[in-house]
C-alpha cells in the first residue's frame, strides 16, 4: 500500500513554469513505477509522463522537450517540470505508482492538483 499526495498546482500565464511534488508514503518508494496523468474538462485521463523505478523516463509526444519526471527516492518524493506551459495545460494531474510502468492505469493514484494556465 502506498499514500500519494500531490502539490505545487495552481494558475500560471501560458509561456510560464510550474512544478508539481508528490509525496508517498508506506511501501518503499524506489521499488515503484510513477507517472503522472491529468484530466481535463470533458477529457478522458491521459498518461503523460512515466518513470521506472530504475529511472526511466517516457514522454508522450506533446510534452517532450516541455515536462521533466524525475524523482528523489530519498525523499520519497516524485516531481513534474512543466515549462513553456499552453493553455491545452489546463487539467487536474494525478500521481499514480504501481509495481511496473504497463499497470500505472491500476495502480495507487494520489487526489490530484489543478492546474490552471491563462492565454
Amino acid at each position: 500500500q502506498v499514500q500519494l499526495v500531490e502539490s505545487g498546482g495552481g494558475l500560471v500565464q501560458a509561456g510560464g513554469s510550474l512544478r508539481l511534488s508528490c509525496a508517498a508514503s508506506g511501501r518503499t518508494f524506489s521499488s515503484y513505477a510513477m507517472g503522472w496523468f491529468r484530466q481535463a474538462p470533458g477529457k478522458e485521463r491521459e498518461l503523460d509522463a512515466r518513470i521506472s523505478s530504475g529511472g526511466s523516463t517516457y514522454y508522450v509526444d506533446s510534452l517532450k522537450g516541455r515536462f521533466t519526471i524525475s524523482r528523489d527516492n530519498a525523499k520519497n518524493t516524485l516531481y513534474l517540470q512543466m515549462n513553456s506551459l499552453k493553455p491545452e495545460d489546463t487539467a487536474v494531474y494525478y500521481c499514480a505508482a504501481a509495481n511496473t510502468i504497463a499497470t500505472l492505469q491500476r495502480g495507487y493514484w494520489g487526489q490530484g492538483t489543478q492546474v490552471t494556465v491563462s492565454s
